[in-house]
Formats: C-alpha cells, structure tokens, sequence
C-alpha cells in the first residue's frame, strides 16, 4: 500500500518543518542556541537594572532583587508570569512565619518548625511550586543576621523580590519578547506533522513490514507533546492579543491527544497482518483513504503555522470514507474464502482510518469556528 512517495520518515518530516518554518537554520544559530543566548542577555540586563534601582532606594540587600529577576526569568512570558507568581507567594508566605516565629528566639528548633509551617502551609494551600521558596526565605531571614526589627527585615525582603518580579516581566514582556502561544502554534504544527510519519510508519506494518524507524518517530512525538503541554500551561498566564488564541491552542492540543489514542489503537489493529489477502480486496479505495489521512495531517499542520484554517483543501475524506465502506459491501458476499482473523483485522482498521478522518476533519473545523468567534 504506497501512502505517500517513498521518502524515508525523517527526510519527509524534515522536507515538511523546512516548508512550514521556512529557510533551514544551520550553524551556530539555530533557534534554540539564539534563544538560550538571548534569555541569558535579557537575564543579566534585568539582574543589572534590579541591582541598580535596589542601590538607588537604598535596600539593605538589593541584590536579593537580581536573585529574584534570575529566578523568574523565562524564555517566554507566560513562563515568567508563572514563574513570578510562585517565586511572589513563596517569599510572602515564607516572610511571614519568619517574621512570626523570629519573635520566639534564634534556636533551631524554632527555625526548622519555621520551614515545616511555611511549606505545609503552601501544600494545604496547593501552592506546590512556591512550597520551597518560602522554605528558602524563611531562611534567610531567620540564619543570616542583619540589623532591625523582626518586620523591617521581611519587609525589605518581599520589596526586593517584587522588584526583581517587576523588572523580569517588565524585561520578559517588552525586550523582544517570545511568547508561549506562538511557541505552542508552531510545535502544534510539528506535532501533526510527526503524528502524520507515525501514521505511515503504522501501516507499513499492514501488509508489509513494520517500519523499523515507529519507536524513533513515537520517542519524538512523546517529547514534543510533553513539551507543548508545558507551552500550553504557560500560554494561560498571557495577555489575550497575539497570534494565536488560547481557546484555539486548547482545542488542537486535545484533539492532538485524541488522534494519538487513535494512532495507537490502529497500531494494535495492524499487528500480524503480514500476507494478508483480504485487505488487498480492498484496493484502491483502502490506498486511496489512507493517502488522504497522510496529507489531512500535513494540511491540518499547515493551518495551524498560517493560523488559517479556511485555506481550500483538495481532500475529500468523507468522499473516501463512502468510496471504502462501498467497495466492503460489494466484496462482502466473498468474505467467507478468507480467514476470519483477516477479515475482523479489515473491518478494525477501516474503523480506525475513518475514525482518524474524522478526527482530523473536525479539528480543523471546530478550530477554525473557536478561532472566528474569538476575533
């Protein structure tokens, strides 16, 4: 069953991210090293800043401002903003049961009750990420000694780090910022397109070989999906304005989730199907569907790099849907020259193939009315 020209997996994923992402980067400066060195430029420039406004209001410790911007700053803005509000209620919460248990003495009994009430209370509270930050401002505040009071002490803390959360957003957001959500649209579209090469290193294994390159393009898609969840979740803590809405993003990430269940289960259908002759009964209309899966894949990714998911489209799947279920009628009062197993494993994975039409059909379209409502 050809699906495609012959190209192997990684030269047809990599032709596909070359068009949607246009000219190939090579070099020193692909995308990723130009992101780490301008995260660690946009870094140093607000731990300077934070130092110099703290020397400027005269903190006693204002470097615990350039620490904090340090801390918080991300490589895209909605993880600064998440970033931020842990590092914040940490250091509120942590400042004061220092405050509070500073007034019971400087043993380290004291201390150590200190660090335990501080981070159960952002446990009970299901502020798991600021947990250990308010451990460490409890800390400081009760084991290093500096002059005045017990509340002047915590007061100047949460001062420094809101002022290293300030200049971190201020930097994050205004010095060529990266966003999560434009993050998320492209690795969207890299995700379909790697779902796209699963899908035909699957039924390579239907009456053939199983492609021995499956677990590679499998250990990738589940990096990338990882990675996207984590882009989404940074996402939510954005402005609303930017190329792509959250609503949108949403929608393509779960459908994402549904189509890998999908990919699966025709995996498990496929499995000892080599020398079947019942699927080859099934031609060209099993062929043909299974062409137009392929390319949905690629055409769905390349909606979400446009953002533009009116775009005309020669697929025709519900076409190729009704052209397969007819050509299984006309050939059904035959069945019975084959083995059962054969025919059941037909019947599953045409299930499967219409299943995944649908599927992306409906991600296009529910995405392309999510993205209309929202403008």
């Amino acid at each position: 069953m050809q699906i495609s020209p012959r190209k192997t997996w990684s030269q047809e994923v990599l032709s596909a991210k070359l068009h949607l992402s246009g000219p190939k980067e090579t070099g020193f400066f692909t995308y990723e090293k130009r992101s780490m060195l301008l995260t660690a430029v946009k870094t140093a420039l607000a731990a300077g800043l934070c130092y110099w406004l703290a020397t400027l209001a005269h903190l006693q410790d204002g470097y615990w401002g350039s620490i904090s911007a340090i801390i918080v700053l991300q490589s895209n803005v909605g993880s600064t903003v998440s970033a931020s509000r842990d590092r914040l209620i940490g250091t509120l919460i942590g400042a004061a049961f220092g405050a509070v248990f500073s007034f019971l003495g400087e043993g380290l009994w004291v201390y150590l009750l200190a660090v335990i009430a501080a981070m159960v209370t952002c446990s009970l509270l299901g502020l798991k990420n600021s947990s250990r930050l308010a451990g460490v401002t409890v800390t400081i505040l009760m084991l290093v000694h500096r002059t005045g009071s017990n509340w002047i002490l915590p007061l100047h803390r949460v001062l420094e780090v809101l002022l290293g959360i300030v200049v971190a957003l201020g930097i994050s957001a205004l010095v060529l910022p990266d966003r999560a959500r434009t993050r998320l649209r492209d690795g969207l579209a890299q995700e379909y397109l790697l779902m796209g090469s699963v899908f035909e290193a699957v039924l390579q294994g239907f009456r053939g070989m199983p492609s021995e390159h499956l677990p590679k393009i499998r250990e990738e898609l589940g990096v990338l999906v990882l990675a996207n969840g984590q882009l989404l979740d940074a996402a939510r803590n954005e402005p609303s304005s930017g190329p792509a809405s959250l609503e949108g993003l949403s929608l393509l990430y779960q459908f994402g989730r549904t189509l890998e269940d999908s990919l699966h289960a025709l995996e498990l259908a496929v499995q000892d199907s080599k020398g079947d002759a019942y699927a080859a009964h099934l031609e060209p209309e099993l062929g043909k569907l299974a062409t137009d899966i392929h390319q949905g894949f690629q055409y769905v990714a390349k909606c979400i790099h446009q953002w533009k998911f009116d775009a005309p489209t020669k697929l025709f799947l519900k076409d190729s849907i009704a052209a397969l279920e007819a050509k299984m009628t006309s050939i059904r009062p035959t069945s019975f020259k084959f083995p059962e197993a054969e025919i059941l494993r037909a019947y599953a994975v045409q299930l499967h193939l219409k299943q995944l039409a649908q599927l992306l059909r409906a991600s296009r379209i529910d995405t392309g009315e999510a993205v209309e409502k929202g403008q």
